[in-house]
């Protein structure tokens, strides 16, 4: 639970976001989309799966060179 304390000379809209920051770092509102319905244990596992292959999918993409080292220069052959 969140629980801010407004201080006295605060106004309400500065404790109201120091409220709503304090929320979304907690992280409760995505856990509260997350138990708002049933996903069958078969469907998380599906769920599970795909956003591993996101995430690896994702990773490797970053990891690879960019560079064009390996193509020749010339272009032709060498005669």
């Amino acid at each position: 639970m969140a629980y801010i304390t407004v201080n006295a000379n605060e106004s309400i809209e500065s404790a109201l976001r120091r409220f709503k920051r304090k929320v979304i770092s907690e992280e409760i509102i995505k856990d509260l989309k997350k138990h708002a319905h049933f996903i069958p244990p078969g469907q998380k596992a599906k769920l599970k799966s795909a956003n591993a292959r996101k995430r690896n999918r994702r990773r490797f993409r970053q990891q690879r060179p960019m560079n064009n080292s390996a193509r020749p220069v010339g272009g032709g052959s060498a005669s």
